[in-house]
């Protein structure tokens, strides 16, 4: 892959994470108050329920309702993208608000081993 290549790469990862995953359900999940820890390790952190405390770190940030919202919002999102892809002006569109949103974000990163069998 050349440099251009791998720079619209980049700029499209950024667009479609920030518009397709991040700008959804997400959003929703990550408002909210979050703890603070002395430890700054969050072991001095719990949850409080009727039925005992339960650890920080042992805690599920996320239901599987939540988790079941957050997919079905995420695969529709990015069908939406790959359905209107070949359209010039949603393309142009969707990168100039993936660049806004993304405009501070660390630039991406090659996994080694992703979608390898074995």
């Amino acid at each position: 892959m050349d440099e251009l290549d791998k720079s619209l790469a980049a700029v499209l990862a950024k667009a479609i994470t920030a518009i397709c995953v991040r700008n959804g359900f997400l959003e929703d999940l990550h408002s909210g108050t979050t703890p603070s820890s002395k430890t700054g390790d969050y072991t001095d952190v719990k949850v409080v329920t009727p039925y005992g405390e339960i650890p920080w770190d042992k805690v599920s940030r996320i239901s599987d309702a939540e988790m079941k919202r957050l997919m079905k919002g995420i695969v529709n999102q990015v069908y939406t993208y790959l359905c209107r892809k070949d359209d010039p002006e949603f393309v142009q569109s969707f990168l100039a608000m993936g660049m806004q949103y993304a405009a501070r974000w660390d630039e991406p990163e090659m996994v080694e081993r992703f979608c390898r069998a074995g």
